[in-house]
């Protein structure tokens, strides 16, 4: 894996650089903002934020009617062109990056899935037999890019390459399959009217593509028709961002690529702006009424061990077992005490548990939504100190110790 990566192109191992150093800048902002939430949520101005995150908002052109509280705009809208910038990443990686050699896959895509399988296995073993809790079994499956590049970015030069590359490809996994789980799992009743019109600009999106329209605003343009028509249809908006990032082409005629002009462009908006507003509009959990019974629901407990248990056993077991097998090996330059840290940082649930928590529970008004908040918070601090540890041990002290063995 390392070796392939000393191989790759200038401009490969630059945007790699780049997307590594903006998420890790963006986790800090994450942080302060859901900080200022959870502020917001327990303070005296806690109605005036619930009710500007009820505060209704509408769009109606003609017979077209959009018609939602704030938050869902954010939820829905916002996070949309997030998923789009994770379209095109997982676009960029399969066509050209991490994903485009299966040799290159085989370790973090066995991590991902361990990672996956164990957190929801323990979330439906504590739920067992309450149907409505069980609707949150995904939530402790993600990993939180933002935040755990944040946290290994503290560790600067000292990280073996090998291991960013692990941690990168393992979180572009995790939102592979985040992606899939939505779309399969959490889709209300649909309209096959609002399918059509969505089918519809999907197969223009892809006959722009094969007939070589290069122009990024072609794509936007279609992108706006099929996130309303989705949005309209029952299946979660935000999927819309993904089917048209996959659109975008990869190159043009004079060897430009406008999937990277487009990825370079959203990165500073998505990281230090979208992300930020999500986590101010969904971090927010009213800590007055936690008690001791509160942190030991089902609920909370499932979340909490998912992440912070579920997570680092699932990574290490598969790979584990990968490697007794001798299906695989570890790069030279990575042990095992490295990938143990790195597992726990992908217990950093946080933006895309949260996500998968509002579609789980109706966006905040079920009755379990609190209860899944709390433990993403108490699962990602958890996961985040331990990783921060492991990591602090493990590491060599500094990176000439590295470079010396």
């Amino acid at each position: 894996m390392l070796s392939t990566f000393k191989r790759s192109s200038p401009a490969i191992r630059k945007a790699m650089t780049e997307f590594i150093r903006l998420e890790s800048a963006g986790g800090i902002l994450l942080l302060l903002a859901a900080i200022v939430a959870l502020l917001l949520a327990n303070s005296p101005v806690a109605g005036w934020y619930e009710a500007l995150l009820n505060t209704p908002v509408a769009i109606l052109v003609g017979d077209l009617n959009i018609h939602k509280p704030l938050l869902l705009w954010i939820n829905d809208g916002l996070m949309a062109v997030f998923f789009f910038l994770i379209g095109l990443e997982i676009k960029r990686e399969f066509v050209e990056g991490e994903l485009s050699s299966p040799s290159q896959i085989v370790l973090p895509a066995l991590g991902a899935v361990g990672g996956m399988i164990v957190p929801a296995g323990i979330y439906v073993w504590m739920n067992w037999g309450n149907s409505v809790a069980l609707e949150g079994w995904a939530i402790p499956v993600a990993t939180d890019i933002a935040f755990a590049l944040g946290l290994l970015s503290v560790f600067g030069t000292r990280v073996p390459t090998s291991l960013k590359v692990f941690l990168l490809t393992l979180a572009i996994f995790d939102d592979l399959a985040a992606i899939i789980i939505i779309a399969i799992f959490y889709t209300n009743d649909l309209s096959l009217h609002a399918l059509s019109a969505a089918a519809a600009a999907m197969v223009l999106a892809i006959f722009l593509n094969k007939i070589g329209v290069k122009r990024v605003s072609a794509y936007v343009l279609v992108g706006i028709v099929l996130w309303v028509a989705v949005l309209k249809s029952g299946v979660h908006a935000t999927l819309a961002g993904v089917v048209i990032a996959l659109c975008v082409p990869m190159r043009d005629h004079e060897g430009g690529s406008p999937l990277r002009e487009l990825e370079h462009d959203l990165h500073g908006p998505v990281a230090y702006a979208i992300l930020p507003i999500f986590a101010l509009a969904n971090a927010g959990v009213a800590l007055s009424g936690v008690t001791i019974s509160t942190l030991m629901d089902p609920v909370t407990l499932g979340v909490v061990l998912g992440l912070f248990v579920g997570k680092p056993v699932g990574i290490l077991l598969f790979v584990g077992a990968a490697v007794a097998l001798k299906f695989i090996r570890l790069p030279n330059d990575m042990s095992w005490s490295h990938i143990i840290g790195v597992s726990f940082a992908c217990g950093i649930g946080f933006t895309m548990s949260l996500f998968i928590a509002g579609l789980a529970f109706d966006h905040g008004g079920g009755e379990y939504f609190a209860n899944d908040r709390l433990g993403i918070l108490f699962g990602s601090v958890l996961s985040a100190i331990f990783a921060y540890l492991v990591l602090q041990i493990s590491l060599p002290k500094s990176a000439a110790a590295k470079a010396h063995g």
